[in-house]
């Protein structure tokens, strides 16, 4: 049974850090690529990073180019999204998913394999 955990979400003030994991079972970790969403309330999930397979590629979203990082250990079976400079509109539930493919990175929903539950992360002004 494929199991996917986040954790580390929670409230922090504009211009604060946070840092996402996810811990990953039940699957073989370093065949995936992995990628994080948000979903805020009253829109529809959006891709916000990936890592690909080899962890020789990433892709950000426009919106958090530059502040976020995506990272993988797969040694630890954990992918980890480092959240710097952050803003309200960064305020959502965030997603991990695991995405089966050899090469690359993909930013769209249907393409991820398998999903974790979300953690909520709240950017107050």
């Amino acid at each position: 049974q494929v199991q996917l955990v986040e954790s580390g979400g929670g409230l922090v003030q504009a211009g604060g850090s946070l840092r996402l994991s996810c811990g990953a079972s039940g699957l073989t970790f370093s065949l995936y690529a992995w990628g994080w969403f948000r979903r805020a309330p009253g829109k529809q999930r959006e891709f916000v990073a990936a890592t690909s397979s080899l962890g020789d590629s990433t892709y950000y979203s426009d919106s958090v180019k530059g502040r976020f990082t995506i990272s993988r250990d797969n040694a630890k079976n954990t992918v980890v999204l480092q959240m710097n400079s952050l803003k309200p509109d960064d305020t959502a539930v965030y997603y991990c998913a695991a995405d089966l493919r050899a090469f690359g990175t993909s930013s769209k929903n249907g393409d991820y394999d398998y999903w974790g539950q979300g953690t909520q992360v709240t950017v107050s002004s």
